[in-house]
């Protein structure tokens, strides 16, 4: 367990196992410990790192919080990786697309990606719905709070099955709680409206988009499809929904493993 200084945050970061770096970037309100299954699976085979994004949980801001962007979450992730060098990244959720854009702005430090349903609504027929919904859920937060916001977020994308990413430990839970004014505040509506670089995308030899056996019809899951359409490639599958890799840990370490291990 360790902390690292950056721009307008420290972030706290655990490494585990031996072998090639591997990075796990987490989404929501979820922290490090969400991924304890995870990576306890894969670090026989990598040195797994997992962290906590800036101002969730134990990475607290300097300053009062301001709308996050993508963007800044990818240059957090690239100074972690620069005591390491090239890593692999998998990231599920808001994870994923900080993921695509740590591939698109540092190339040279990303080995492979695996983007886990990205909320990328940008890309989607129906991108004009995600953006109203960003506005009400920016108007829900002003006006009436986070809990308010939370039912305009969860009423706009109707996500109806969530596995458990993992037990949580009654410290875990806490954080969690205490994270969701700054997702739904200070992510979701920026988060939403973020669009990959798909030229960029095209260009970086290993992007892999996957999505859940048992999320079809959510919109994480339509825009992991979307995504893939535009580059070209074909849609890794894995089991499980939105949080399918707590659930089913083992069988996405075996699956990430094997993406990994080409070329």
């Amino acid at each position: 367990m360790s902390t690292l200084a950056v721009p307008g945050a420290t972030l706290y970061y655990e490494t585990r196992g031996e072998g090639p770096a591997l990075l796990l970037i987490c989404g929501g309100i979820y922290d490090a410990e969400g991924y304890d299954a995870l990576a306890t699976a894969l670090a026989d085979r990598y040195t797994v790192i997992t962290y906590d994004r800036r101002g969730n949980s134990r990475s607290p801001l300097d300053a009062a919080p301001t709308p996050q962007t993508i963007q800044e979450h990818a240059d957090d992730a690239y100074r972690l990786l620069q005591a390491v060098g090239p890593a692999y990244v998998f990231g599920n959720s808001s994870g994923a697309l900080i993921a695509l854009e740590l591939a698109t702005s540092h190339p040279d430090h990303v080995k492979a990606v695996v983007a886990h349903e990205p909320p990328a609504f940008a890309v989607l027929p129906d991108a004009a719905y995600y953006e109203a919904m960003a506005k009400d859920v920016e108007q829900a937060f002003a006006s009436d709070g986070p809990e308010a916001a939370m039912g305009v977020f969860a009423a706009a994308l109707g996500m109806t099955q969530q596995e458990q990413q993992a037990e949580p430990s009654p410290e875990a839970m806490g954080r969690m709680m205490a994270n969701i004014p700054q997702f739904i505040g200070y992510e979701v509506a920026p988060f939403s409206r973020y669009s990959p670089d798909l030229d960029a995308l095209r260009r970086h030899p290993r992007i892999v988009l996957a999505a859940g056996t048992t999320s079809a019809g959510e919109a994480p899951h339509h825009a992991a499809l979307a995504l893939a359409g535009e580059l070209g490639t074909e849609p890794l599958i894995l089991p499980g929904d939105h949080g399918g890799f707590g659930a089913h840990a083992d069988a996405f370490a075996t699956s990430l493993t094997k993406v990994f291990s080409r070329g």
